[in-house]
């Protein structure tokens, strides 16, 4: 699985880029560790709201400026918010998180919302980045998931319905499978992200 790093910037804005995602790794590493599944709960959870609040500035500024050309960047935003959802409650269903961990999530979300929101307004572009590099590690900790799926460090259940029915998948998929298809839809989100901020796409 080829992990997409991004360009080689080294402005300001790449450099809060990769020190937000230092930040938030670390918090992530120092609550849940290698319990991947619980982890996948609260970063999915922090997942789904960048591409709402994207998606929703992005409707915005086509109202302001009464042009209908933002319409598939709009709709590229809010289906990546949509997946995220969807990678929550895959993973919920496996994980059965506590009320801590909820309450954790909530908070998470909450501060992360508004942080997001205000970086999104002000500065798009390193948002994207951001959320670039974000994806990045993602694709990283679902790789260390499925190797101890593999190797069986972590029982290689059954997928939940709700994701073989999303995905298509085999009746009997199981938990590596499902981690495999989200895998792919963060690298997918990475290369999304990296190129709006590479100007790539225009926002």
């Amino acid at each position: 699985m080829k992990i997409l790093e991004g360009t080689k910037n080294t402005n300001l804005s790449d450099s809060f880029a990769r020190t937000m995602t230092s930040f938030f790794k670390f918090i992530a590493d120092t609550f849940f560790a290698d319990r991947y599944g619980h982890r996948a709960v609260v970063l999915e959870t922090i997942a789904g709201v960048p591409g709402m609040i994207a998606g929703m500035w992005m409707h915005f500024k086509s109202l302001r400026s009464m042009k209908p050309g933002y319409g598939q960047h709009i709709r590229k935003m809010l289906e990546e918010a949509e997946n995220e959802r969807m990678h929550l409650m895959f993973f919920i269903e496996i994980s059965k998180p506590n009320i801590f961990e909820r309450l954790l999530v909530l908070c998470a979300q909450g501060l992360f919302g508004l942080f997001y929101f205000f970086v999104y307004v002000f500065f798009p572009r390193t948002a994207h980045r951001m959320i670039g590099y974000f994806e990045d590690e993602a694709v990283k900790s679902y790789t260390d998931y499925l190797n101890q799926i593999e190797s069986g460090a972590v029982e290689n259940v059954k997928a939940p319905q709700l994701a073989i029915d999303y995905y298509g998948l085999d009746k009997d998929a199981c938990l590596s499978d499902l981690v495999k298809r989200v895998r792919e839809d963060e690298q997918h989100h990475s290369e999304t992200n990296h190129s709006y901020a590479d100007h790539k796409e225009e926002i």
